[in-house]
Formats: C-alpha cells, sequence, structure tokens
C-alpha cells in the first residue's frame, strides 16, 4: 500500500533526542533569550513535529517575500500560502548576531526551543496583511495579530526541545509520523480530512460522511492552537466530537486527532496551508467547505475552493492532496435529508437554516436547535458549558 508523501518528499521534525536536548540544556544559559507570544509557540510545535514540513525552522526573506507575492517556497517551487515567521523589535534584532543561537521560549519563560540565526530581514507586516489576508483592517483576528508582531524577522532552522509544556489532548495529539502509522495498520490507502474548528453540525456531518463514501478512511482533525476570542473552547469542542464519532460514525472508518496549529483566519490562502499540513499527516483528500478558514464578510463564499485552482494539485510542485470541493448544505424538509444546491429543487421555504446568531442565541436560553440542525446530545453539550 503506497502512501501520500510529504511535500518536499520526507518529513522534516525538528524535535531533538534526549542526547542532545541535555547538549542544548547546557548551553542555553549563555544564550540571549527571546520569549514567543502564543501564534509562534503553535509555529514552534508545528515544526517540531513536521506538520510543516519541508521547513526546518522560521522562514528568511526570500521565502517571506515568494510565498507572499507566488505562493511559493525558493529554492524549489513548491507551494506554500502563508509565512511561517518569527519577529523581535529592532533593538532586541540589533543587538543580535548572524550565526548566534537564541533560546525561545514560550510565555512563562519556559525554554521550547533553539533558534540558529541566520537572517536578520525587515518584517513587511503590511505586504503579509495585504497578499495573505486580502485586507489590512485591523479589525481582522489574523491582520490584528500580524501588526502586533514585530518589526524584524529573525530566520534560520530550529532545533526543538519541548514541542509544549501544557499539551491538551494528548491522546489525540498524534504527530504526522503516528497518523501514517495509524492509516497503515487500518490499510487506508486513500484518507480525507476534515479540518474545523467548531462543533460538527449536521451539514458538516454530512459533508464528511459523502467523502468518507470515496476513501478508505476519514480524520476529523480539529485545529486546538491559538484561536480568537469568542470562538468555541476546544475542550468543548472535542467532548462534541467524541459524542458524535461515538454515535454516529464507524469506529472502523474514522479517526479523531487534533492540530496544535494557530488559526489565522487567512481564508483562501489559509485553505492551501491546511490542505499541505494534511498532507504532511498522510491524507491523500481534503473537504474545502464553504467559507474555508474565513472570518466576517472578507471572503468570498467560495473562494477557498477557486484558489485550489491557482495551485494544480496534479502538478510536481503542487499541493500533492485531492480537494473535494462541497456547496453549502441545509436541511430540506421536502427532501427530508441534507441537500445542496446541486441536488435540491425546493426554495428557502423549505430548508431549515439558522445564522450563528440564532444558534447562540437558542443555546444561551437552554433551547435546542431543530434536529435538523445539530444533533440533540451536541446541544446539549453547548448548553452546559454556556452555563458555566
Amino acid at each position: 500500500m503506497s502512501q501520500i508523501p510529504p511535500l518536499g518528499g520526507r518529513l522534516v521534525e525538528r524535535l531533538v533526542d534526549a542526547d542532545r536536548r541535555r547538549q542544548l540544556e547546557a548551553q542555553i544559559t549563555d544564550m540571549p533569550v527571546l520569549k514567543l507570544p502564543e501564534r509562534e509557540c503553535c509555529d514552534v510545535e508545528m515544526l517540531a513535529i513536521g506538520a510543516f514540513s519541508p521547513l526546518d525552522g522560521f522562514m528568511g526573506e526570500a521565502d517571506f517575500h515568494l510565498v507572499c507575492d507566488e505562493m511559493k517556497l525558493a529554492g524549489g517551487g513548491l507551494p506554500w500560502s502563508v509565512p511561517i515567521t518569527c519577529s523581535t523589535d529592532k533593538e532586541t534584532a540589533d543587538g543580535l548576531e548572524i550565526g548566534q543561537s537564541i533560546c525561545l521560549t514560550d510565555e512563562q519563560d519556559r525554554p521550547l526551543a533553539v533558534l540558529h540565526l541566520r537572517e536578520k530581514f525587515r518584517h513587511d507586516k503590511q505586504k503579509e496583511c495585504e497578499k495573505v489576508y486580502r485586507t489590512s483592517d485591523a479589525a481582522h483576528p489574523g491582520v490584528k495579530v500580524t501588526m502586533s508582531q514585530g518589526d524584524i524577522c529573525l530566520a534560520g532552522p530550529i532545533e526543538v526541545l519541548t514541542a509544549n509544556h501544557d499539551p491538551e489532548f494528548v491522546e489525540h495529539r498524534l504527530p504526522p509520523a503516528r497518523t501514517r502509522a495509524a492509516f497503515a495498520e487500518r490499510g487506508w490507502s486513500t484518507v480525507v480530512a476534515f479540518q474545523t474548528r467548531n462543533p460538527i453540525h449536521r451539514a458538516h456531518e454530512y459533508l464528511t460522511k459523502c467523502a468518507l463514501e470515496i476513501c478508505d478512511g476519514l480524520l476529523i482533525h480539529p485545529l486546538v492552537g491559538q484561536t480568537q476570542a469568542g470562538d468555541i473552547p476546544a475542550d468543548v469542542r472535542m467532548a462534541c466530537y467524541r459524542k458524535l464519532i461515538d454515535g454516529y460514525y464507524n469506529p472502523q472508518r474514522t479517526m479523531l486527532s487534533v492540530m496544535p496549529s494557530a488559526m489565522r483566519y487567512a481564508g483562501p490562502r489559509e485553505a492551501i496551508l491546511h490542505a499541505i499540513v494534511r498532507r504532511n499527516y498522510g491524507c491523500s483528500h481534503f473537504i474545502v467547505g464553504r467559507d474555508h478558514a474565513g472570518v466576517g464578510n472578507y471572503y468570498g463564499t467560495y473562494d477557498a475552493q477557486k484558489i485550489f485552482d491557482q495551485v494544480d494539485p496534479a502538478a510536481a510542485t503542487g499541493v500533492g492532496i485531492v480537494p473535494l470541493k462541497f456547496e453549502h448544505t441545509v436541511w430540506c424538509n421536502r427532501c427530508e435529508g441534507m441537500v445542496s444546491a446541486k441536488t435540491c429543487p425546493h426554495g428557502q421555504a423549505d430548508h431549515v437554516f439558522l445564522s450563528g446568531t440564532k444558534v447562540r442565541e437558542m443555546l444561551t436560553r437552554g433551547e435546542r436547535p431543530p434536529t435538523e440542525f445539530t444533533r440533540p446530545e451536541i446541544a446539549d453539550i453547548l448548553i452546559a458549558s454556556m452555563k458555566q
């Protein structure tokens, strides 16, 4: 059974072994220290486990600009859509020398990794926002984080001592090497990944099961890294996923694991990144639904699907994973099932559609949304979480 190779041909894992960790721990007391904000801490973990293969560290200037301008990495043209950078203020950067090693810590000052500094360059935050997020509006959560970053980027390979000092969902926090091994053990040659940062409602359930009809296995792969205020907490979402999988999915064909990435809300660009990462985890197919990785009204409903046409998945330098493009789906009372505009001849009067605002209002009042919208067990978990 052949398995889709990681981007670039091999997993690039930056977590060091025990001997090397002891060596680095003996050296870091003499290194300058840089405290990382939450997004970069998430990026360190993704680099550590090989999820960001073929990257071996934080991007240099050539990669930064080519990713922004053409969605490609320098030195080979592999696809990449979002810069992965480590930045600081100019005063701190001026005190660092090329070739120096820097201890990167989390926000509690605990060592995470050592950065071997190869480059320092100006962080063109305005360009990153306009190219990646398609907006410079400070109300956009991804733009807000980017504009809060430092003015100078520090680039170079990293060696990771500890990927995360306080990892959640350890039993489901499988790195790409382990998901690949699990797929092989189960005999899955084709695997479809479902990216989510929300509880799975009936429309999502429908999409995943349609995709599973054409693949050997389904990886439900929620993002549990940095999200914005107002998003449903990861522990609540995980309770929803477990309950739904236990009751409504075939356990022989379904797997739950988490992705420790930060959410950037970059819409189409982030859809490409999510697909590349899921290829690294060993998935052959990737669900791209309505407004993937979007926020507010910054992106068109199906922009995240259209962008895949710009990066040929079949080409040697393409994403290399098959995007499954689904239209918006709802329950139709007359069809008595989940439908889309492709499959249903009826109008909105027959469709059960609720806005996110309406759903939140119902849950806050302790009311279950209609079963055509969400499973009652999931609604009960959400209602209980809102009472806490």
